[in-house]
């Protein structure tokens, strides 16, 4: 069993998040000065369930997880590293991409999720290359085949060994009736700028481009001999560290495993908490704001390291979501709560704010960015519930602005003695966690009305209430306690009455209101296109292309263009 295959105390298993480099079994991290090598070697025997190897450096979630753990930890752990050098262990081959057989064996979901955190993991790599100044170069040796190539096309240059077999491709539509679907096509047009009559021609032949012809089509960029690679790596590492304006320490900040403790009905966390009511199909996240003041200055920060609250409780944060995502496909509702004095959130706002130059705090903000965007692009129902004693301000309060929905409490309910309900905006709702598209949440929520946000802006600080906050279109709708419960109720029930299927197109269409970007294109694409067919059995039907790969037969495909 993979290591990130594990048990729950009920013997369930379940997809755990959480590894270190003491437990990688597909990667090897090392750094040396300012630069890092990340070599895959991925072990065939570690594929995240029964029924399939990972040769030829062909990867499942599992590896892709481990993957997604080194690069936070380059970020964090070695902030003195400009250069991360992607490379392969085994010779003659760099990736084969997705493993074929665990497609073909796995649920839908797994593979939609799959596919997801795969993108996401790479947008990550061309997050830390555009906004940490620490740039990725791939060495590839052999093949890299699908989603091989399209670990290379999400970093900055791509160098391809010239000896005559090595090759790229994304050959997935002539072998396998689906799509590059993790980024591929898009990055190859939309990032690298290849010509569309070129790009036809190189994702549907299955040999892939190789040598000159590679760089003249710009899906790689240099081919070097063998005899000159290890020369010409050293000297393109140097050359790209030289111009990173990344200055951090030798030093960097550990990222300590999250302690949580699970139990039949949710997870426990120091700053998080999950709960999980099946019957509803429902799942409740509250974050609790810290009840110590921040720091006094950056240094005290990167002293508190892990535990250091906004770091703390965004990896929380995110290891719930992708808990739900992957162990949970039955609860269609996420309802988020806060709790908290919202006067030590906004301290700490302001804290992050006023350091910001500082490179740990710098990272934290990007990571809180990241953990939003999963947020927008996960397939759940997302409601926030503003209740006395919650804490909904600045980065709290993206948690409303990224929901579908948002219910605020007037006044207080009958016996409750907690402050009012109140959301309070701050420096960070103006521009530090952009959405996929480009423009904050803020920003999406009043498209129409682009001068409401710079009134906003006038008022960070305010604390609006209920009635306030409905009339500013923070929030959906300010409930009086007499409405509250029912309509709570009312609500619940219509959601819970609608297709799953219906709500995700719904969602998915709605949340993302305004211009694209490459990586807004890239889950758009994946959501609608990679969601369709992969359930059409030209793919995945007993005759489909995915489940006779590798027999020997031909596929039998409906012909009908629909």
């Amino acid at each position: 069993m993979a290591d990130a295959q594990r048990k729950l105390a009920n013997g369930k298993d379940f997809i755990d998040f959480q590894t270190d480099p003491s437990r990688y079994r597909h990667w090897k991290l090392t750094v040396d000065g300012d630069v890092a090598t990340l070599a895959m070697d991925v072990d065939e025997k570690g594929g995240l369930y029964e029924g399939y190897e990972l040769k030829l450096n062909s990867y499942d979630l599992g590896v892709d997880i481990e993957l997604a753990d080194a690069l936070a930890r380059l970020r964090f752990e070695h902030p003195n590293v400009k250069v991360v050098l992607l490379r392969s262990a085994k010779d003659r081959v760099f990736c084969a991409g997705a493993n074929i057989r665990m497609l073909a064996g796995s649920e839908h979901p797994h593979k939609v999720n799959f596919c997801k955190f795969t993108n996401e993991t790479r947008n990550s790599m061309e997050d830390a290359s555009e906004h940490s100044g620490q740039k990725f170069v791939t060495v590839v040796n052999g093949t890299a085949a699908g989603g091989g190539y399209e670990l290379a096309l999400a970093t900055d240059h791509i160098m391809l060994i010239d000896d005559g077999s090595t090759a790229v491709s994304l050959p997935e539509v002539p072998l396998l009736a689906v799509l590059p679907g993790t980024g591929g096509l898009t990055r190859v047009v939309d990032k690298r700028m290849v010509r569309r009559d070129h790009a036809d021609v190189f994702c549907t032949i299955e040999e892939g481009i190789k040598g000159r012809r590679a760089v003249q089509w710009r899906l790689v960029d240099e081919v070097v001999p063998p005899s000159k690679l290890e020369e010409r790596v050293k000297a393109r590492a140097a050359e790209l560290a030289a111009a990173s304006p990344r200055k951090g320490p030798a030093e960097g900040v550990k990222l300590a495993p999250i302690a949580r403790t699970f139990r039949a009905d949710g997870v426990d966390y120091s700053h998080v908490k999950l709960d999980i009511d099946g019957a509803q199909r429902l799942a409740t996240i509250i974050v609790r704001a810290p009840e110590a003041a921040p720091p006094a200055s950056a240094a005290e920060a990167v002293k508190q390291g892990a535990q250091f609250w906004p770091l703390l409780a965004a990896r929380e944060l995110d290891d719930a979501i992708l808990h739900l995502r992957n162990n949970a496909y039955e609860l269609g509702t996420i309802l988020f709560k806060t709790e908290g004095a919202p006067a030590t959130v906004r301290a700490y706002d302001e804290f992050l704010e006023a350091n910001k130059a500082d490179w740990f705090t710098h990272e934290v903000r990007h990571y809180w960015k990241r953990v939003l965007k999963r947020i927008d692009v996960t397939s759940r129902t997302l409601v926030s519930v503003i209740e006395p004693g919650s804490c909904f301000v600045g980065t709290l309060a993206e948690l409303a602005f990224a929901s579908d929905r948002s219910y605020m409490l007037m006044g207080q309910l009958q016996g409750d003695n907690r402050p009012v309900a109140k959301i309070e905006l701050t420096k960070l709702n103006f521009g530090a966690y952009p959405m996929s598209h480009g423009l904050t949440r803020l920003n999406a929520r009043f498209l129409a009305e682009p001068k409401k946000v710079d009134e906003l802006e006038a008022e960070i600080g305010r604390e609006f209430e209920a009635d306030e906050a409905e009339s500013a279109g923070l929030v959906t709708f300010g409930l009086d306690d007499i409405d509250w419960a029912d309509e709570m109720r009312v609500f619940m029930e219509e959601r819970t009455s609608f297709s799953p299927d219906a709500l995700t197109g719904l969602e998915a269409n709605l949340r993302f209101a305004g211009p694209e970007t490459m990586e807004s294109k890239i889950f758009a694409r994946l959501t609608a296109w990679q969601n369709w067919i992969f359930q059409r059995p030209n793919a995945v039907g007993p005759e489909g292309a995915l489940s006779k790969f590798g027999t020997g037969e031909r596929p039998a495909y409906d012909m009908r263009r629909v």
